[in-house]
């Protein structure tokens, strides 16, 4: 049971786009469940999220609510200057709350629950960050990484822990998330298996109970997939303040 319930984790390589050898090894580029999983994210994004009624249907409605979150959190930590960054942390917050919500479903691929992939996201966004920021602030950005008002014997060891500071950005952003969507999908597994076991063995009744917790962790694992997303977006926009003033 608990077997089968953990090949969702598995890496599925589906096509095989290009190969090549090298004397330590294999370079492969394929097409795997986790490719297929984020595209399919991309398709019902574009696809089913292109609705403008006059009188909004429940979908648009929470479109919009979620619309009015992410500027209000965009405004709240970037001012006026961060509407330009709306559109990219609306899709991210869209791409990893749908990724997270639809990995709840049974033998569904999770690509959140790994770390490769969340570290992909949060590194590229870092890279992107400190590239626009070098690009407006120019040699003033290292200004980042040395207070004002420091002694100077203490320079060295604060530029430093600066650095490793800033660029374990990067590591915590994705660290955070793979490892929450990967706690749920293991409390499920246990949970799961333990009611298998008890109705495999004939204890309907004692079952009851943790089906009832089950179906509450559900709840739970659903709220806590948007909340993930949700942090992953505001703290990706606390880190784009950096492109627009030095902090």
């Amino acid at each position: 049971m608990l077997a089968a319930y953990f090949d969702q984790f598995y890496v599925v390589n589906l096509i095989t786009i290009w190969t090549a050898a090298f004397p330590g090894g294999t370079l492969t580029f394929s097409f795997t469940n986790s490719s297929l999983m984020m595209l399919f994210i991309i398709i019902l994004f574009w696809g089913g999220f292109k609705v403008n009624y006059a009188i909004p249907n429940k979908w648009q409605s929470l479109l919009e609510l979620i619309n009015t979150a992410i500027q209000s959190m965009i405004k709240e930590n970037l001012g006026a200057q961060g509407k330009r960054y709306f559109p990219f942390v609306f899709c991210l917050f869209i791409f990893i709350g749908l990724l997270c919500v639809l990995g709840l479903f049974p033998y569904v691929f999770t690509p959140t629950t790994h770390i490769i992939i969340t570290f992909g996201l949060s590194f590229s966004i870092v890279l992107g960050v400190t590239i626009l920021a070098v690009l407006k602030f120019k040699l003033d950005f290292m200004s980042m990484f040395m207070p004002g008002g420091v002694p100077l014997i203490l320079a060295p060891f604060l530029v430093i822990i600066e650095t490793i500071s800033y660029v374990t950005r990067a590591l915590s952003l994705g660290l955070r998330l793979a490892a929450n969507i990967s706690a749920g999908h293991l409390l499920f597994a246990i949970f799961s298996g333990f009611v298998f076991d008890m109705l495999t063995n004939g204890l309907i009744i004692l079952s009851m109970f943790p089906m009832l917790v089950m179906i509450f962790i559900t709840i739970l694992e659903m709220a806590v997939a948007v909340i993930q997303a949700y942090v992953f977006c505001l703290l990706t926009t606390i880190y784009l303040g950096d492109t627009i003033a030095l902090h």
